[in-house]
């Protein structure tokens, strides 16, 4: 451990943080735990305004379609997935799915972010006429499947994650999400029965990079993790993003970091609150801080809610993620906030900031 850094005063580490210095892990754990929030808050506003200077704050409208439930890993903070055989299973058939998607095109969305559970039976061909129907008959663009359902992909066919990302982007995949995150950390993985490792989703989304596949990166947060398994995990992304962005590939487009939901999860019972808002908003500006190499960062106001989404604008946020026309993960876990295009743009112009329409990979949508 760094001597200075365990007793030298905080406000030589902001310091060196407002100068866009990267700190050693150790010295980001006193910030997080020493720094006032007001002085947080300050210095990610600060650096969301440098690198957005036209006070933009972006918005998406498409819809989170979940093409199956059926899943093989048993994640002990889902309640979501159901096991194969389980009656209440499903698999979306490409009519059901096509309806969805024309009623988000409806009401103005620019494309969906779909995925599900890693299914042991469904084909590759499955997932690869989808992509190539969807982009055929709408156009849109087509943010969908996770690392973790990538991984259960060339799992399940015997392929390498270029080879399956490879046949998806030829079907029509525009970006990834960034889902099945949680915290890369093995320890906290393991205790949570979470399916691929820490290694293998990063692996996952670097073969994504280096095909020039746009991804989003996340992070949930109070589910049982140490304030150490955060840092580490924030420190995984922006080292991964330093080799993608080394390499001329597109790399991370945006971080999200969300708060753990409970309810009608297994271990809901043991950890039943939901994480303060407070401690979320702390988070976020650290994020922003800590992730300078990653050019946007979201708010989600889809678990702590709009009004403290709207604070989060000021805490280094520039992106106020989706409406969420259909949301069917993390509402089973209890976040049932809901806002429209129009609610979504009067928080922005609310906050003082330029509401702009973007699609998943924050290519602005011009209005």
């Amino acid at each position: 451990m760094n001597t200075a850094a365990t007793t030298g005063p905080i406000t030589d580490l902001l310091e060196r943080v407002s100068r866009k210095e990267h700190l050693a892990q150790d010295e980001w754990i006193r910030v997080i735990d020493e720094a006032e929030t007001e002085d947080l808050r300050r210095l990610a506003d600060d650096l969301r305004r440098e690198l957005h200077p036209d006070d933009a704050v972006t918005y998406v409208v498409d819809r989170n379609i979940n093409y199956s439930n059926v899943c093989f890993s048993v994640c002990n903070f889902c309640a979501f997935y159901r096991k194969p055989g389980d009656s209440e299973g499903y698999v979306h058939t490409y009519e059901e799915i096509f309806e969805k998607v024309e009623e988000m095109i409806e009401i103005g969305g620019s494309g969906v972010l779909m995925q599900g559970g890693l299914h042991p039976d469904l084909p590759m061909e499955y997932y690869t006429g989808l992509l190539g129907e969807l982009k055929k008959r709408y156009g849109i663009h087509l943010h969908c499947f996770s690392p973790t359902e990538i991984y259960g992909m060339a799992k399940t066919f015997g392929m390498s994650n270029e080879q399956v990302l490879r046949q998806l982007k030829e079907a029509g995949l525009d970006s990834i999400p960034g889902g099945g995150g949680e915290i890369l950390v093995d320890e906290i993985r393991r205790k949570r029965r979470t399916e691929c490792n820490s290694q293998e989703w990063l692996d996952a989304m670097e073969a994504a990079h280096q095909l020039g596949i746009k991804t989003t990166a996340t992070m949930m947060i109070g589910y049982g993790e140490t304030i150490e398994q955060r840092i580490q995990h924030l420190e995984k992304l922006r080292r991964l993003q330093e080799r993608s962005l080394k390499a001329g590939y597109p790399g991370f487009v945006s971080f999200i970091p969300w708060t753990f939901q409970p309810d009608n999860t297994p271990i809901g019972k043991i950890i039943p609150d939901r994480l303060p808002a407070e401690e979320y908003l702390r988070w976020l500006a650290l994020s922003r801080l800590y992730l300078n190499n990653i050019p946007n960062v979201q708010v989600s106001w889809l678990t702590v809610g709009l009004a403290d989404g709207r604070r989060g604008l000021h805490f280094g946020a520039n992106d106020i993620g989706s409406t969420m026309i259909e949301e069917n993960v993390i509402s089973k876990a209890g976040a049932n906030h809901k806002a429209t295009e129009l609610m979504l743009v009067n928080v922005i112009r609310e906050e003082g900031f330029n509401p702009v329409k973007r699609k998943a990979d924050y290519t602005r949508i011009l209005q």
